[in-house]
């Protein structure tokens, strides 16, 4: 059997550090396992055009290993020619890469390694939120640049505490962030999402869902976003939401990048309506050398909390994902029933209503 992965070239960092297995050096750690098998394990990083590894060596693999974080997009042409494919696995969480509609037509099952990443993500979010605030990017330059000049820092510099920050989606990170924003008293926390927490979860983090989503982002000082990328959410924080955010507020968004319309987001930024953007997914990744936001700033010319996309691939998570990503493969060879978390679709259904509701 061919099983291809599409992962990140991890260089010299993933040649002295092994834990980075989320990369093609060092391929999931599960090489030795499926070739003692007798599977034939393709890993590459090539994966854009027609004469990439991803589509030459497509058309007869049936395993296709993807990462959120270097994107193998799967296309519904692409599938079409995949003849053989039987199972996508997503090595992280996040299968919006992947035509899941495709999928769904051509029984091709797809499946996440559901939870690998929650806290990892969470706690990104924490450190960006607190990064705009704090106002820290510009202070950090300031001192690498060699200068010292407080009041340039400190007039757009605020504490958390007594601000209302808002999840959209209050999954698995969502919740998690909102845990997390409890000890720093914040003025309220709000969620918007399409299925209200159950009671007793609500009420562990004192949290008020809002359900209409101008509404939801009139009230907010902070938002962050932590829901899948659907057809339903693609392009959601575009200009006219935008008008309704609270002037001078701050924008996370650790989801999927085509969640915020990236020109949008530029011109809120420059504009003053956004005082901060931070986040470390892109609509297109990598993102082109000459992307909006990788230099977009605020009038202050501060506000930019960009980064590649790693919130999820922490040395931990790669361990929980590679783990996960076995698990998967093993259940599909042994014919041993998935855990059902980590099913996105099956075979010829959607198995979640985490990608829409479907």
């Amino acid at each position: 059997m061919k099983i291809l992965a599409i992962l990140y070239k991890g260089g010299n960092a993933a040649t002295s550090e092994p834990r980075l297995l989320g990369t093609v050096e060092n391929q999931l750690g599960i090489r030795k396992w499926l070739e003692s098998q007798g599977h034939e394990y393709i890993v590459s990083d090539s994966k854009e055009g027609a004469d990439s590894d991803f589509q030459k060596h497509l058309v007869d693999a049936e395993i296709l290993i993807t990462t959120p974080f270097h994107p193998g997009y799967l296309t519904a042409d692409l599938i079409a020619k995949a003849k053989n494919l039987k199972l996508c696995v997503t090595a992280g969480v996040g299968s919006d890469h992947i035509d899941l509609n495709a999928a769904v037509k051509n029984n091709i099952q797809v499946l996440e390694v559901s939870g690998s990443n929650v806290v990892s993500v969470a706690e990104h979010v924490m450190m960006s939120i607190l990064l705009l605030v704090r106002n820290f990017v510009p202070a950090h330059e300031m001192i690498e640049r060699g200068d010292w000049m407080v009041s340039d820092i400190a007039r757009n510099a605020f504490d958390l505490e007594g601000k209302v920050v808002g999840t959209i989606g209050a999954g698995r990170i969502g919740y998690r962030v909102l845990q997390r924003l409890i000890p720093f008293d914040c003025k309220e926390l709000l969620y918007y999402d399409y299925a209200p927490l159950p009671e007793a979860a609500a009420k562990a983090v004192n949290a008020r869902r809002v359900e209409d989503l101008k509404e939801f982002v009139s009230q907010c000082d902070v938002v962050t976003v932590n829901c899948p990328l659907h057809e339903g959410t693609l392009g959601l924080i575009n200009t006219e939401l935008l008008k309704h955010f609270k002037k001078g507020s701050w924008l996370v968004n650790t989801a999927r990048g085509a969640i915020c319309d990236k020109d949008a987001v530029a011109a809120a930024l420059a504009s003053g309506h956004l005082n901060g953007y931070a986040g470390d997914v892109w609509n297109v990744q990598p993102a082109p050398k000459d992307h909006v936001l990788r230099t977009a700033k605020n009038v202050l010319g501060g506000g930019n909390g960009m980064v590649p996309h790693y919130s999820g691939t922490t040395l931990d998570a790669q361990a929980r994902y590679a783990s996960g990503t076995k698990s998967i493969i093993e259940n599909y060879l042994s014919g041993k029933a998935q855990e059902p978390q980590n099913i996105i679709v099956g075979l010829g259904k959607y198995e979640t209503k985490a990608y829409g509701q479907r």
